[in-house]
């Protein structure tokens, strides 16, 4: 509004500026000796014009404002009348949901006090029998949770059937993630479930087969660090008291001359323990977490382990079980100076190090890495003269499966707007055409059968059911110029002079003989 008047009082004050400039036009004219083509009449009727244009788009704008006024105004008390109802509802709506809810509180607090009436004397049956059981090195729990999709992992728990736990799992190894969901649950009915563990690890290091090779090892394996794992569930749930009792003395015992067993035989894994997935070593540390004897082992010996698990999925968390989260520094400029950058990025988020070991840059160098490599496999054809076709062919995988990784390690740790995928995506592709182009050029052409030329002779084939004659090509076909009658006839005759004809005496020691003793009759010679 106070624009507006604003405006207003110049638009009056029009008239007083035009005869302010009426004055100084006829002044100037008069000291002017030039007379101006340009009369006051018609600048003074070109003022008025403006000042008329100027008052009528004034007052439209006027108008406007006053229209826009209104329908605000009207709007506002149409929302305030819509939001005073849905005020009303919402109240009205939680007066009934109250009421409800005091209504099946009541009918919960009715059906408790009934089933307490009823169950009192079997509940503290129950309670005792905890109690008792408790001493035994049972999970102290009144009732045991029932297993839904797998209730004949409870019977062989009661009954301490360890190897046939493991053969229950190898045989439901499609559905691990829900097995690891009820093994936990089920492992309360055990009468000692860190003993039944304890007795699943038997045979994992066999004496008679070669565990390198053996799949149903590795996966004998991969179950007993599932059924250490699935105890640690269990032992995270219960207090102290219950805890003390599961995990006795005699249990940490048994288990810390199973590590020490274990111990010196992690020096002769596989080769797997050089990329961070060695199951040996995963088995050891978590032996070690699940069972509570991380300080019967030396620490260093412990962190030297760390890097052959580091790209394990669990690596995270049997770290912090072992309670090395304040060695995780050093374990991941280890990491970094192995080549194990990933690796490093993985552990650095978990831990919270992302500050100090940047994520991308640990990554840009290990495809820095990969990508030298692979230039080896892509060098000159001198170069490649010496390095062999399968060397260059692992250096192209070697690089195609770390950008893979890079790849994955983005995605899952959501830097994409830190470091694009595209360029990547397109390496890949790039890669993946010139393998392809290598596997063409050297799988072997089959040879092409070809149909012989000039007329075949026919024969009739019995089993032929299409009623032509089967093409049986010769073997050895005739030579086209066998029959040369040019060399007959009465010209030919009267040219060529007559044959003379020598025979020759053999000797009389040898006779006519070939070298395979068959005695021959010498024919007559041509000159």
């Amino acid at each position: 509004m106070e624009d507006t008047r604003s405006v207003a009082s110049l638009m009056d004050s029009t008239s007083s500026k035009i005869q302010q400039l009426q004055k100084a036009f006829a002044e100037l004219e008069s000291q002017c000796a030039v007379t101006f083509n340009l009369k006051w009449n018609e600048l003074e009727e070109h003022f008025h014009g403006l000042e008329r244009s100027l008052k009528r788009r004034f007052h439209e704008l006027e108008d406007q404002e006053k229209e826009y006024e209104t329908k605000t105004r009207k709007a506002q008390e149409l929302l305030e009348k819509k939001k005073a109802a849905v005020e009303a509802k919402e109240k009205a709506s939680l007066e009934r949901l109250q009421k409800k809810r005091d209504a099946a509180v009541f009918a919960i607090n009715t059906a408790l006090d009934k089933y307490n009436n009823n169950n009192a004397p079997n509940i503290s049956a129950k309670a005792f029998a905890a109690e008792d059981e408790n001493l035994d090195g049972t999970v102290q729990d009144a009732e045991i949770s029932p297993v839904k999709a797998y209730p004949e992992l409870v019977k062989l728990c009661e009954d301490m059937d360890s190897a046939g736990l493991h053969k229950f799992v190898s045989d439901n190894r499609k559905n691990l993630a829900l097995l690891k969901e009820e093994i936990p649950v089920a492992l309360k009915a055990a009468a000692n479930p860190a003993s039944l563990v304890l007795d699943s690890l038997e045979g994992f290091y066999p004496t008679t087969t070669d565990g390198k090779k053996d799949a149903n090892l590795l996966g004998m394996r991969r179950t007993c660090i599932m059924l250490m794992e699935c105890l640690s569930v269990l032992l995270s749930g219960l207090d102290s008291n219950s805890l003390v009792a599961v995990l006795s003395e005699d249990v940490k015992d048994r288990a810390k001359g199973v590590a020490e067993g274990w111990s010196p035989l992690l020096e002769t894994i596989d080769m797997d323990a050089g990329n961070g997935n060695s199951l040996e070593a995963h088995a050891f540390l978590q032996l070690l977490a699940t069972f509570g004897i991380v300080s019967e082992f030396e620490e260093d010996g412990i962190l030297k382990l760390i890097p052959m698990v580091s790209r394990r999925r669990q690596a995270a968390e049997l770290c912090r079980s072992l309670g090395l989260s304040e060695k995780m520094p050093g374990v991941i400029e280890v990491l970094v100076d192995s080549g194990k950058q990933i690796d490093a990025v993985n552990l650095a988020f978990a831990f919270g190090l992302t500050e100090k070991f940047p994520p991308v840059e640990l990554l840009k160098c290990y495809l820095t890495e990969t990508s030298r490599s692979s230039s080896q496999g892509n060098a000159s054809p001198a170069v490649q003269a010496i390095i062999c076709v399968p060397m260059q062919d692992d250096f192209n995988e070697r690089e195609l499966t770390g950008l893979k990784a890079v790849i994955k390690c983005v995605e899952e740790h959501n830097l994409e707007e830190q470091y694009p995928v595209e360029p990547l995506h397109k390496r890949i592709l790039q890669l993946e055409k010139t393998k392809a182009e290598k596997k063409r050029a050297t799988e072997p052409t089959k040879p092409q059968t070809k149909r012989p030329r000039g007329p075949q002779p026919r024969v009739t084939d019995n089993n032929n059911k299409t009623g032509y004659g089967r093409v049986i090509p010769e073997r050895y076909p005739q030579y086209l110029y066998d029959n040369r009658q040019f060399l007959s006839g009465p010209i030919m005759a009267a040219q060529a002079p007559p044959p003379q004809t020598y025979t020759f005496s053999p000797a009389a020691a040898h006779g006519n003989f070939y070298g395979n003793c068959y005695q021959y009759q010498a024919p007559p010679y041509f000159h």
